[in-house]
């Protein structure tokens, strides 16, 4: 039986684990729920399920995390505010099944230097999907990691074509169902450059040898090319609930959570390369992990603004990335790696970003 402790309950990660708990009793005993602002919903939550440990905001999060014995830690708080609980998931000694990738990326070495072996598991289905083919070599033999794309609800278009494209269109996404912040990430590939960085700091590999190429079915979720020429890929028909089971038990497996592919159905699997000069942000992303420190957090400070701000109408869907390439051109990080100085950065990030969205205006 595992304790499990969920951090963004009502949130679509969170809401998801709920259904594989709800369905396995015998497996998971759910121990504390962490919320957002909902109060009422994660009320409900905690009677459906008998738990008495709540806690609403991020600060709550974190000492919940501290004061309540749980196996597992399933981090589903949006955004760098999840930093906080992931850390002090760590000193804790808990399996940390990290959905919350804006902490690692903005922690980094912070995070990384806490972890023990194993102990963070990816929620991401992408990296999740690397956790499960990397099981079929030693680091030593693996070539490079595949991360898969869907492309967004913009895939083929020409940088140009993408002008004038509005909040509703960049939230169509054509095969998942993410929030309006990850969804627009998806749009604009800053989610994936956010992902490549996740899987250097997961896996160590490399920024030369993490690729990502357009899988528009979103069956493929990742791959990884071993020295051999062998590519092993994980592949399941998009739901969440197949990696976020993982996340709770890996690397053990829970019967039923996803239906699997129907292999008496003809289909087709494409894969495209990513059209670097339409979608600049995975190249950005490269270039801010390559840098560390503290632009990785300033790159994603610099979006969150971004993103808020073309959706109240204020900036254009093609200035979210060139406002995060501008505020990370004009960063000048801090000699040391430590919490305040990435606070620091972030406010700073956040702060020039609001000003050249404001003088764009």
């Amino acid at each position: 039986m595992r304790r499990v402790l969920i951090l963004g309950s009502t949130g679509s990660i969170g809401t998801q684990a709920l259904d594989v708990i709800r369905a396995n009793p015998e497996r998971f005993e759910l121990v504390g729920l962490a919320a957002g602002t909902q109060a009422e919903l994660l009320e409900q939550q905690a009677e459906e399920f008998g738990v008495d440990d709540t806690a609403l905001g991020a600060a709550e999060a974190e000492q919940l995390v501290r004061d309540v014995e749980a196996d597992v830690v399933l981090n589903a708080i949006t955004g760098s505010i999840g930093l906080g609980s992931t850390l002090a998931a760590l000193r804790a000694g808990r399996t940390l099944a990290l959905a919350n990738k804006e902490s690692l990326i903005v922690g980094g070495a912070l995070v990384t230097a806490l972890a023990a072996p194993g102990q963070i598991v990816p929620v991401d289905s992408e990296h999740s999907a690397l956790a499960q083919a990397l099981r079929s070599g030693t680091p030593q033999e693996v070539r490079r990691l595949v991360v898969t794309a869907s492309g967004g609800p913009f895939r083929g278009r020409l940088r140009d074509e993408m002008a004038s494209v509005t909040p509703a269109e960049a939230l169509a996404h054509p095969t998942w169902d993410m929030g309006r912040m990850v969804t627009t990430n998806s749009a604009t590939l800053v989610n994936k450059g956010l992902e490549v960085i996740e899987a250097h700091l997961l896996f160590d590999v490399d920024y030369e040898r993490i690729d990502v190429v357009v899988h528009p079915q979103s069956i493929v979720h990742s791959m990884v090319e071993f020295v051999d020429g062998s590519t092993i890929a994980q592949a399941s028909p998009p739901d969440m609930r197949l990696p976020i089971s993982l996340g709770l038990d890996w690397p053990n497996r829970v019967g039923g959570v996803g239906r699997p592919l129907d292999w008496t159905k003809a289909a087709s699997w494409t894969f495209e390369p990513l059209d670097n000069a339409a979608f600049p942000s995975v190249a950005l992303a490269k270039q801010v992990g390559r840098a560390g420190r503290t632009f990785p957090a300033v790159y994603n400070a610099a979006n969150e603004q971004a993103v808020d701000a073309f959706h109240e109408g204020r900036l254009s869907f093609l200035g979210i990335v060139e406002t995060i390439q501008r505020v990370v051109d004009a960063h000048e990080p801090p000699d040391d790696l430590t919490v305040a100085s990435l606070a620091d950065a972030e406010a700073w990030a956040r702060a020039t970003a609001d000003r050249l969205i404001a003088a764009a205006s």
